[in-house]
């Protein structure tokens, strides 16, 4: 099993950390922009091949590498929820991110606008939410949690935003960041 992808990708690191969870071998082997562009249709990471199989999201990997684990992958329809609207928060991010590479910033384009506004109105929401990380499971965190974990540790580390006004995600943070599989991930440890 060969995982592509970078070591700060968010979406990278959730599939990562579920290979190590469920005690999978794979290579992990590490691809920039034009390398993807070349090798997933989807022109994106991750990208999972295992034998005649190619996956190109994180969330069919996921999916593959928990139901080859015989565990489930969402503990029910809340924590997909949160899965499903971390993942919407983390594209417009991301997407802000590289395009203020580039130069365009949501106060030159409206549409900017509201992807910055999706990404605070969802980390207000997740605030509100209690995080406890005690999913009756055979990990110490969901996938819906962790993915939210992956995206708050990314969105510190690219500086994207900051937790101050989140004193609940910050505690929730400080709670995975002690988890080994979470800490043996993170991108400045690369």
């Amino acid at each position: 099993m060969e995982l592509f992808g970078s070591y700060t990708s968010p979406y990278v690191r959730h599939c990562r950390i579920a290979l190590l969870e469920t005690k999978t071998k794979f290579s992990f082997t590490e691809t920039d922009f034009e390398t993807s562009a070349k090798l997933s249709p989807a022109k994106k990471v991750p990208f999972l091949h295992h034998n005649d199989l190619r996956l190109h999201d994180s969330t069919s990997i996921l999916k593959y590498i928990r139901d080859k684990a015989d565990e489930r992958f969402f503990a029910d329809a809340k924590d997909f929820d949160q899965y499903c609207l971390v993942n919407t928060a983390m594209d417009s991010a991301i997407n802000l991110f590289l395009l203020e590479k580039e130069g365009v910033t949501p106060d030159s384009v409206k549409y900017l606008k509201r992807q910055q506004q999706r990404v605070e109105d969802i980390l207000q929401l997740m605030e509100e939410k209690e995080h406890a990380g005690a999913y009756e499971g055979p990990h110490p965190f969901s996938d819906g949690e962790v993915r939210l974990g992956c995206f708050l540790s990314w969105g510190l580390f690219r500086e994207r935003f900051n937790l101050d006004k989140y004193p609940r995600l910050q505690a929730f943070v400080d709670k995975l960041n002690d988890y080994p599989y979470f800490a043996d991930t993170d991108p400045t440890r690369s």
